[in-house]
């Protein structure tokens, strides 16, 4: 079952990005995630089902 994500939310992710920083927030959903690093600023497009998995907790949800 996906998790459901919403545009907007903060995720803490289990690796961390290169600049440090292991929170990401959430800029586009669908079959694909588009994510945006919190501490430098740059964008990743990944597989949805690989964002998943690399998940540790989400920090702060947008939910409608």
């Amino acid at each position: 079952m996906p998790i459901k994500l919403h545009l907007g939310d903060i995720v803490e992710l289990k690796k961390e990005h290169p600049c440090g920083s292991k929170q990401w927030e959430i800029t586009r959903t669908g079959a694909d995630i588009r994510i945006k690093c919190l501490g430098c600023g740059r964008q990743v497009l990944i597989p949805r089902p690989k964002f998943e998995k690399s998940i540790k907790k989400i920090i702060k949800s947008f939910e409608i």
